[in-house]
């Protein structure tokens, strides 16, 4: 018999769901003493490469010793709709922004925290067109292509720690270029000389850093490599990990770092949670498309494991995103929500029990909500003839309708509550 998965909560929304959404700053510290590397991905919303890696980052590794900052999603709005920067080029404001320009409030954040003084090197994660070369070859091999490049402003930073920055990148690259998937993969190190000659770049994110005499790379992966899974695993198994070391930054993980295990990764998208209840949806089984799921009205809050999902309002639907990718699409119930039960009783396989609301239960073979005084309760997806409220009533997996699941695999169904013609709480079966 088909597993059935149960988890009972409810909806509490406090805040309006803004229209703009702002980078996660994920701060992973051993508690010893060591230098602080501080990673940021997404400042362009197409270039996936440079966003997934710092989730990565930011979801399984543990760091032992020294500090890690994560900020894997800083041009987040531009991330969701895949686009280079909605508002222009962020990387290209930090010299000089006007207060009314839409990036000024996470330009002017993200400035303060590269020249925080616990931050000791900032390293800025792209992906570049084709394949920097000292000499060129041909259009995608050549001097003015900025993929698989570590990018320096200039040779040093005098009297800074970590200033050494040709250095530094020349020994990120050699270690870097050993074993590598094929031989095009190759780093090379890329000094776009700001200051004399590159315009453009002296409105960085890297060269604002390095006028304040902050070290700062950029990485910049090929945009010709289209596999993620490759482009995220080439990043934290090189030159994420290189750097790390060059900074004495020890860590551990979980797994082991192979380009399969990192597509099961990506593959798992994580869980969204509408707190302080905790409604939790595996987005990695959710339904592309879900109706009637229980809402307030243009309120929501919402947290993750993963710090690239986003849940966007376009019209009278949700989106959720994760980075550039649509999870699924939630065709919202607007209903006026009551907040006064906190836990139930089930029956769960024949044995009683109590949970609090936000539970995940495991049912294998039946269920059995138990009614509430006062209260109607209606399993989405079963139906009775003639009965009102669906509590006392023993349900076996093959009574529900499947196209009422909510996951792939047809086998997570919601609960409502209602008290007053007010929805109560509501579950996932």
């Amino acid at each position: 018999m088909k597993k059935v998965v149960l988890s009972l909560c409810f909806l509490l929304s406090t805040y309006a769901l803004s229209a703009n959404l702002h980078y996660s700053l994920i701060k992973k510290e051993s508690g010893k003493e060591g230098s602080t590397l501080l990673i940021v991905g997404g400042i362009h919303g197409d270039e996936p490469g440079g966003y997934f890696a710092p989730m990565l980052l930011s979801r399984y590794y543990k760091i032992e010793s020294g500090t890690l900052w994560i900020v894997p999603n800083l041009n987040f709005d531009s991330i969701v709709k895949n686009s280079r920067g909605i508002n222009g080029d962020m990387n290209r404001k930090f010299a000089k922004i006007e207060t009314k320009d839409k990036d000024f409030d996470i330009v002017t954040e993200i400035k303060k925290l590269i020249l925080n003084p616990k931050v000791d090197l900032t390293l800025n994660l792209h992906d570049g067109q084709g394949f920097y070369r000292e000499k060129n070859i041909d259009k995608n091999f050549n001097q003015k292509a900025w993929g698989q490049a570590t990018i320096i402003d200039q040779q040093q930073i005098p009297n800074a720690k970590y200033g050494n920055l040709a250095d530094i990148a020349t020994k990120v690259n050699q270690e870097t270029n050993v074993g590598l998937i094929e031989d095009v993969h190759e780093f090379n190190v890329k000094n776009t000389n700001t200051k004399t000659q590159d315009k453009a770049m002296q409105q960085s994110l890297t060269y604002f850093s390095i006028t304040n005499n902050k070290p700062a790379f950029a990485i910049e992966t090929s945009k010709n490599i289209t596999n993620l899974s490759q482009k995220s695993f080439f990043i934290n198994s090189r030159p994420l990990k290189k750097f790390m070391n060059v900074m004495n930054i020890k860590y551990s993980r979980s797994f082991d770092l192979t380009e399969e295990n990192i597509k099961k990764l990506l593959h798992d998208d994580g869980i969204i949670e509408i707190p302080p209840t905790k409604i939790m949806l595996d987005l990695s089984t959710l339904k592309p498309y879900i109706k009637f799921f229980p809402m307030n009205k243009d309120k929501l809050v919402y947290t993750s494991n993963n710090p690239l999902i986003a849940v966007t309002k376009e019209k009278d639907e949700y989106k959720i995103m994760n980075g550039n990718t649509l999870v699924s699409t939630l065709k919202p119930d607007f209903i006026e929500f009551e907040h006064s039960l906190n836990d139930v009783s089930l029956i769960i396989d024949g044995k009683k029990t109590t949970v609090k609301i936000g539970s995940l239960i495991s049912a294998k073979n039946s269920f059995q909500v138990d009614p509430i005084n006062g209260y109607r309760i209606n399993i989405i997806g079963f139906s009775k003839p003639g009965v009102v409220s669906e509590g006392g009533i023993k349900v076996e997996p093959k009574d529900f309708i499947k196209t009422y699941a909510i996951d792939k695999d047809e086998t997570t169904y919601m609960v409502h509550y209602y008290k007053d013609k007010k929805v109560l709480r509501y579950g996932k079966y």
